[in-house]
């Protein structure tokens, strides 16, 4: 290995929350400033709101539902695309039985 290309380490490095919380870890860095932790963050406090703005919940159900309502229109007109493609056939068939 190289000499002197590796960051000293520190075992006791701080990690400093906005709340107060201070946790004690080893790091690269002596010490570490943080917003949240595992004591303020919502998840975790079982805080945790759900912030629907502007409807966005409503938009995402509302795209889901057209995405749906075109795919299925989509396999109707397959559908009837075959459909008129064995109407032709038989059509067809019945005009080379008819010369005949």
């Amino acid at each position: 290995m190289k000499a002197d290309i590796h960051p000293e380490y520190h075992k006791d490095a701080k990690i400093n929350c906005a709340c107060g919380n201070v946790i004690t870890v080893g790091s690269t860095v002596p010490e570490i400033h943080i917003e949240l932790c595992s004591n303020c963050h919502p998840f975790y406090t079982g805080k945790k709101v759900l912030v629907d703005t502007e409807g966005r919940v409503e938009k995402f159900q509302a795209k889901q539902k057209a995405k749906k309502e075109q795919v299925q229109t989509k396999k109707q007109k397959a559908e009837k695309r075959a459909a008129a493609r064995e109407e032709k056939k038989k059509a067809k068939q019945a005009d080379l039985i008819v010369e005949a």
